[in-house]
């Protein structure tokens, strides 16, 4: 009895924890429990006096983040975080309540039907964290010019040169309004403009420190070797996957990462769809930002050869074969009049692969650490 395990289920709200427990061969018991510390560790005292064994909990991941895992681990209790995308679902079910998702949870936990999330240690979450604050701000900063841009082009004023550039500013800020009204809103969203870029300003110098700092520092020059990918953008995607070593294979995380096409392939046919878009998005959005540097001819310029100074030769080596090998297909794909929309995707798919071979241990290192 003692190595008997019991299965718990919990569908986490932000005001309720609605929980089912499976032990042996009986019916799912369910209650409800307030999303509340003091209500959480009451649960783990009951389920640690009542369960004979050892306790496997789940939750789907979701607004509540990690916080409840870390509270549910235990000697004796340990929880796992599901991703809600890959819960299987049956196609005739119309019903769905609370109790019901918590009963679906536990009984597919059971059965080892869903797949675990890797959750971020403490450290690695705020980081991550820092990295939205910072996307957050660049959407910020792009919907207030999207405001004042519309707002001149209801009053017919065109600039003639490159938009949101210096000499584009000056030039707002020698237009002259006829209403005060009009006025006072240019100036507000001038000040916001000028809010948003201080506030990218500060989160860009934060997360340079933290780049160049351990556990950063090593990971993030090896990517900076790769054509695109430059301190941000190479701290951004290390935060969001916060580690790489969790895919087993290239195909896993062009997986995580939704850039795989969706297949539905029955019997002789063979039907491929668009790209699956799970997991990830903002390091799908910013490798296929990247993937638009492949499209030249393959050189080495002096900003990339002072980033890949000092750096291990084999990851240089792989960022040149990325190099030849994605311009080659890009090129290809364009001169089938592919559109360039699916051009880029499909080179950031295979960028994904080889960021994953750069990141791998050096054979070296894994061979001291058996």
């Amino acid at each position: 009895m003692k190595n008997t395990i019991t299965y718990v289920g919990i569908d986490a709200h932000k005001k309720d924890l609605f929980v089912a427990m499976l032990a042996g061969t009986q019916s799912p018991v369910a209650w409800t429990v307030p999303n509340e510390p003091n209500a959480v560790r009451r649960l783990l005292r009951k389920l640690e006096r009542e369960a004979p064994g050892p306790v496997r909990a789940c939750y789907e991941a979701g607004p509540c983040g990690y916080a409840l895992q870390r509270q549910m681990t235990t000697a004796r209790v340990s929880c796992q975080v599901i991703a809600p995308a890959l819960v299987p679902r049956k196609p005739g079910e119309r019903v769905k309540t609370n109790r019901r998702d918590a009963r679906k949870l536990v009984e597919l936990l059971r059965a080892g039907l869903l797949t675990e999330v890797r959750p971020p240690t403490l450290e690695e979450e705020a980081v991550r964290d820092l990295c939205r604050a910072r996307d957050d701000a660049r959407e910020d900063l792009q919907r207030c010019r999207h405001r004042l841009g519309k707002l001149l082009l209801r009053r017919g004023l065109h600039y003639s040169g490159r938009n949101w550039t210096q000499a584009h500013r000056q030039w707002i800020d020698s237009l002259t309004w006829a209403q005060p009204a009009e006025r006072v809103v240019v100036e507000d969203y001038l000040l916001g403009l000028d809010q948003i870029e201080a506030r990218l300003i500060e989160l860009d110098a934060r997360l340079t420190e933290i780049a160049q700092s351990d556990p950063y520092r090593e990971p993030v020059a090896w990517l900076r070797c790769f054509r695109g990918i430059d301190t941000l953008t190479a701290i951004l995607i290390l935060a969001e996957l916060h580690d790489f070593r969790r895919f087993q294979s290239p195909r896993a995380l062009m997986a995580y990462l939704g850039l795989v096409p969706g297949e539905d392939s029955s019997g002789e046919k063979h039907r491929r769809g668009r790209i699956t878009r799970t997991g990830n998005t903002l390091v799908r959005r910013l490798l296929v930002e990247t993937a638009w540097h492949y499209q030249h001819r393959p050189a080495v310029g002096v900003a990339l050869a002072r980033r890949r100074k000092g750096q291990p030769g084999r990851v240089i080596a792989i960022a040149d074969k990325a190099q030849q090998r994605l311009c080659r297909r890009f090129r290809k794909l364009a001169a089938e009049h592919k559109p360039a929309p699916k051009i880029v995707v499909a080179i950031a798919r295979e960028l994904a692969g080889f960021l994953w071979a750069a990141l791998q241990p050096a054979p070296a290192t894994v061979a001291q650490r058996h």
